[in-house]
């Protein structure tokens, strides 16, 4: 019996399950980067990722298919492979940071002068609102920005008022307003 469960799990070399599993995460992290892609509006990328996706998968799929009843450590290479490619290409995206946010800042009458001041001198349009909060007069500041340069926008936000509401949301089209051309990501 334990001779039946080695040769089970030795009968395709450990090179062979290695390149199953990091092949399937690459493929696996294209097509996370694809849908994320496309659905932001970046139709151009995500096609072109799309040629490659579906080309490692032939290869991926056909190898492992045809050696299945002989070698079942292939299906599970290439099941914790899709597994290690979503995780890995929704880490990749996340650094690839794609889209755009509009940042909502609730700060001071006081200090919204100041950090308005910050953000556009830092190349950010920035859009004050008059607001009354609970207890006293607000300024809500509205900044559109790269999702990429968010965490620079809180950061020169919470400077000069560290207890600032913020709120971030991902937008998908924006027209008309102040848009830095330096800060522009082509669709």
């Amino acid at each position: 019996m334990w001779e039946n469960i080695l040769n089970l799990l030795t009968v395709t070399p450990f090179y062979e399950l290695l390149f199953i599993f990091l092949a399937k995460i690459v493929e696996v992290s294209i097509g996370t980067m694809r849908i994320i892609l496309i659905s932001k509006g970046y139709r151009k990328i995500g096609t072109s990722l799309a040629i490659v996706e579906i080309f490692l998968w032939v290869f991926i799929a056909s190898s492992v298919i045809n050696g299945i009843t002989e070698s079942p450590m292939k299906g599970v290479a290439y099941s914790f492979g899709f597994a290690a490619g979503v995780y890995a290409g929704s880490l990749i995206e996340q650094k690839l940071a794609f889209g755009k946010v509009l940042i909502q800042a609730i700060t001071t009458k006081v200090l919204s002068g100041e950090v308005a001041k910050v953000l556009r001198e830092s190349g950010f349009g920035v859009t004050t609102l008059q607001a009354m909060g609970k207890d006293e007069e607000k300024t809500v500041l509205m900044i559109y920005a790269n999702r990429r340069d968010s965490l620079k926008v809180i950061q020169l936000i919470k400077q000069i008022h560290p207890k600032a509401m913020i709120v971030s949301n991902e937008i998908s089209n924006v027209s008309g307003g102040y848009i830095n051309p330096m800060k522009k990501l082509l669709k």
